[in-house]
């Protein structure tokens, strides 16, 4: 038998390197590639010549791929044209290498990215807000594809910050509550609180002031920067003015005015100085102006003209009965100034006001009437349009899982057909092969294992060798002698291909569960294809803080075991566990990687988890890089494994 191994492994490895020559040539184009790439990638050069190193590696790319280039490439490209704002490059190659390429989602991880960049570039630099909303509507898809539960989170925050600048209320309501359900209080504190104090402005803005509040409070006990704690306070404020307590926003205001944080925001301390004033004068405490006229100056010397449009209007409301003509010299700026930054809704309040200081103005009221019917047409529009993306949205994921399925079932009628072809020899040979390739492999694994640590790892090497001949005996072994019984009595010939066809996906997911690990650039795509892989079609997978880690600076033994670690753990999930949710989350601490894994399955007491080899090896897998694996479950609990490795 063991003189057959040598021969056996010849044979594959000669099947499996035909072609090198093609090989060899691909892997030195995607070294050069990937070489470039990193040259981009690398913050000490100036963003120019990092522009230059990802048209090198598209270059490549392109010159052997039939003009196709990567999502991973193509971003980069289109973020180091954005950072250099040569916003025409970035509209021209996003539509050549996004919109008018042939990707169709196969990278839906830089997919996601791209259209997050092109949202915030629509957001921040044109002003598009459609498009915009548009663009982090298609990047939540593609985080929903990869299970990113944080950068959906953030990405419905950017969506229901735009719905409700266009007053869309309701819409906006929906999706910040969306929004806050996926992002994780340990890490994102700050857009935790910006969801909670955008919530509570849509009440306010619906005048529904108790949740207002409560929603203000939850901001300010969620942030843990002191400035947005003051910010958010000063809207709470405005909310009490609305719903005159105006005692209650004194006493609020003056505590914010008190504290030094605000001195170096000029912008957020002279809206603070302007609402105090407000509130000050509504409560009749205050009859003079100049607490008005000093938030104005700052606001004038800061160019804050959306901020003067407040002091303004405020100005006219305070002249109104004792100076009407200086409370519509005030109105009149209003309108002027809104005009100039397109803020039409501003000219409405002002030309409210100017009819009550001239009612029998026939102009004054048409305007006021043609602004009301455009901004309900406006808003209806965007609100309507806003609800078809979300809606298409929608639409696109259940036809990606629709397809999914498609693809999974014309996938085990064509293994069935393959299986069919099989015969009893082929099968028998292919167990021999699997066999000896998972005997050289371990062997060769012992070795490298004993010159580091030759006690701990040569213990690790065998018992998992044990485990994987035990299973091959009882499990493989046991079916293929099933089978040879099935050939000698002559079986239905669809029982026997039936049996083959088990034998066959038995000894490909056993293939798929011993191969080789590759530690290269390539490891993270492979490792989280494993993940998703591994997860079963009931199941949803949430994977936090990859993002955070930078894989490369991990050590190819670390990357091997963490693979093969959660590889085993997946697998034990698969099989026993019946859960439908599974979180892992990866934190770097000094120079220790920890993750996290911990699913909603039927758990297990301390008695079967003792019982169960493969958690087992995967303990002395682990003990033996000095690293630790804590298992947590009980029987309907869930299962946790809390895992520390060195870097």
């Amino acid at each position: 038998m063991k003189k057959s191994f040598p021969l056996i492994i010849t044979l594959i490895l000669i099947s499996c390197f035909s072609g090198k020559e093609d090989s060899l040539e691909a892997e030195k184009r995607s070294v050069e590639i990937d070489f470039f790439y990193r040259k981009s990638q690398d913050v000490s050069l100036k963003l120019d010549d990092r522009l230059k190193a990802i048209n090198k590696a598209i270059e490549i790319s392109k010159k052997h791929n039939r003009e196709v280039v990567s999502a991973r490439l193509a971003y980069q490209k289109n973020w180091l044209h954005y950072s250099l704002a040569q916003y025409d490059s970035l509209n021209f190659f996003h539509r050549l290498l996004f919109i008018d390429s042939s990707y169709d989602g196969a990278d839906p991880y830089n997919m996601a990215k791209e259209y997050y960049l092109m949202g915030h570039y629509f957001s921040e630099i044109v002003h598009d807000s459609e498009k915009a909303f548009q663009n982090y509507t298609l990047s939540k898809g593609y985080y929903e594809q990869i299970g990113d539960s944080v950068w959906i989170g953030r990405s419905l925050l950017n969506m229901g910050t735009i719905q409700k600048d266009f007053n869309d209320f309701f819409g906006s309501k929906e999706t910040l509550t969306e929004a806050v359900q996926f992002l994780v209080a340990k890490n994102d504190t700050t857009y935790i609180a910006q969801c909670y104090n955008l919530l509570a402005t849509n009440h306010r803005k619906l005048l529904n002031f108790y949740d207002a509040e409560r929603y203000y409070l939850e901001a300010i006990s969620s942030t843990n920067s002191k400035e947005d704690k003051l910010i958010y306070k000063n809207n709470m404020a405005a909310a009490y003015i609305d719903e005159a307590r105006y005692e209650d926003a004194i006493m609020l205001l003056m505590g914010i005015t008190s504290d030094t944080v605000l001195d170096q925001n000029r912008y957020e301390y002279a809206r603070v100085l302007d609402n105090l004033a407000y509130a000050q004068w509504l409560s009749g405490k205050e009859k003079v102006e100049e607490p008005f006229l000093q938030a104005l100056e700052i606001r004038r010397q800061n160019n804050d003209r959306r901020g003067q449009i407040a002091s303004y209007t405020h100005l006219g409301e305070f002249f109104s009965k004792k100076q009407p003509q200086k409370a519509q010299a005030y109105f009149d700026t209003v309108i002027t100034l809104s005009k100039t930054i397109k803020m039409p809704r501003a000219e409405k309040d002002a030309l409210k006001f100017l009819m009550q200081l001239e009612p029998a103005n026939i102009q004054l009221r048409d305007r006021y009437v043609f602004l009301q019917d455009s901004l309900y047409e406006q808003e209806l529009k965007v609100k309507t349009q806003f609800a078809k993306y979300k809606y298409d949205d929608k639409l696109k994921q259940e036809s990606i899982l629709r397809l999914e399925k498609e693809n999974a079932e014309k996938e085990l009628e064509a293994s069935r057909q393959r299986n069919q072809k099989i015969i009893y020899l082929g099968g028998f040979l292919f167990a021999i092969s699997v066999l000896g390739l998972s005997i050289y492999s371990f062997r060769q694994r012992t070795k490298r294992l004993r010159q580091k640590n030759k006690a701990d790892k040569l213990v690790a090497a065998h018992e998992t060798e044990a485990e994987l001949s035990r299973r091959l005996h009882d499990g493989f072994g046991a079916r293929l002698n099933q089978a040879m019984l099935m050939v000698q009595n002559d079986t239905d010939k669809s029982t026997l291909l039936d049996t083959l066809e088990g034998l066959y996906d038995q000894s490909r997911d056993f293939s798929r569960e011993i191969n080789e690990v590759d530690t290269g650039p390539n490891f993270k795509e492979e490792f989280f294809e494993m993940l998703r892989f591994r997860t079963p079609p009931i199941a949803r997978l949430f994977i936090t803080g990859s993002k955070e880690i930078n894989w490369t600076e991990i050590t190819p033994l670390t990357k091997t075991v963490l693979y093969k670690v959660l590889q085993e753990l997946m697998i034990n999930m698969g099989k026993h566990s019946k859960a439908t949710v599974i979180a892992i989350t990866f934190q770097k601490v000094g120079k220790i990687l920890k993750v996290d894994y911990s699913d909603d399955g039927i758990g297990a007491s301390i008695e079967d988890l003792n019982t169960k080899n493969g958690l087992r090896n995967t303990e002395k897998r682990i003990q033996a890089l000095g690293g630790t694996i804590t298992f947590d479950s009980g029987k309907g609990d869930g299962f946790r494994a809390n895992i520390i490795l060195p870097k």
